[in-house]
Formats: C-alpha cells, sequence, structure tokens
C-alpha cells in the first residue's frame, strides 16, 4: 500500500513539473529597442502604455482633439458595445494606428467600455507579434479592430474605416450581428 501510495505521490510531481514546464507565461507592457535605437512596444499591452512617452506624443494629442459622433456614441451604447470584445492590432511606428487608436479610446470611453474586455496587441513593422498571434488572427493591415463575440469574430476594421469614422463603422458592425442573430430566429 506504501508503495503504491509512493508511485501514485512521484507520478503526481512529475505530472506538476511536466505542467509547470508547459505553462507559457503572457508577458503584457513589453518594451523593445529598435535597431535605431527607439522604444517600440511589442506585443500585450495595457492602454496606459500609450500615456507614457515616446507614445504619448502623438496618442494625447490626436484623443484629446478627436469629437465623437454623439449620435453613433449613443447608439452604440444602445447596441451594447460593451457586450462585445475588442482586439485592436496596431503598430507603434504606423502613422494609420497613430490617428486611429487614439480616437478609438475616446470612443470607447465615451461609451464606458469595460477594460476587461479591450486587448492591445503591437506588432513590428513585419506586422508580427512575440507569439505568432498575427497568424492566428490574419493580420495583414494595422491597425487591425476586430469584433468578437462569444470568441468568435463578427467583424473588423482594417486600418482605416470605410464609413471614415470608426464608430460608424462599429455600429454597422453590430447591426450586421443584430440582423443575423433575427435571421437565425425565423
Amino acid at each position: 500500500m506504501k508503495k503504491t501510495l509512493r508511485i501514485f505521490a512521484a507520478v503526481g510531481a512529475l505530472l506538476c513539473t511536466l505542467q509547470s514546464c508547459n505553462a507559457q507565461k503572457t508577458v503584457v507592457n513589453r518594451e523593445v529597442e529598435t535597431s535605431a535605437g527607439n522604444k517600440m512596444l511589442l506585443g500585450y499591452q495595457t492602454r496606459d502604455q500609450l500615456s507614457k512617452l515616446p507614445y504619448s506624443e502623438w496618442y494625447t494629442p490626436e484623443y484629446d482633439s478627436y469629437t465623437v459622433d454623439k449620435k453613433a456614441v449613443e447608439e452604440l451604447r444602445k447596441q451594447k458595445l460593451s457586450s462585445y470584445n475588442l482586439l485592436v492590432v496596431l503598430g507603434i511606428w504606423c502613422s494609420d494606428s497613430h490617428r486611429e487608436v487614439p480616437r478609438l479610446m475616446k470612443i470607447l470611453d465615451a461609451i464606458n467600455f469595460p477594460e476587461n474586455k479591450l486587448t492591445l496587441l503591437t506588432v513590428n513593422q513585419k506586422k508580427e507579434a512575440p507569439g505568432g498571434e498575427e497568424g492566428l488572427y490574419n493580420i495583414k493591415l494595422v491597425p487591425t479592430i476586430i469584433v468578437q463575440k462569444y470568441g468568435k469574430e463578427i467583424g473588423r476594421i482594417v486600418e482605416y474605416p470605410t464609413t471614415g469614422y470608426l464608430e460608424r463603422d462599429l455600429l454597422e458592425i453590430l447591426k450586421k450581428d443584430d440582423t443575423n442573430l433575427k435571421e437565425l430566429f425565423k
């Protein structure tokens, strides 16, 4: 009996060791230095990283100067954008990201979008993330804003909004999702 217990204990310890070796840690707020000696964010980020130097030099003025479309924002509240998850893939080096990401953050602030439903992923100039997530999400251009519901993509905005306004493009995605749900239950 004691021998059997020791074997089970040894097997359990071995499994725990193997599990911990295979567990991957997600590094958040990784900042790297480029070959030109500049700082660059790479991988998953918290939103407050964008408010720090040198990123705040482009983030803060764009955020402050953007005027949200109040009617579209009110519709986003009604459509419950807050019940969706957003993945934003951006390049710190990208002028489109410099323009669109601060605008998106201002829109999200206007509707009190929950921080835990927002994921920011920064990529390098080759549009690669440290964990290879660009392949998983089929990232070709940045910024890419992916709207997800129950882990499934329901729409995306790539590089810039087709309507000229992020809030209107987001609204179109949500309305399309709402239409698809109504079709399912006919």
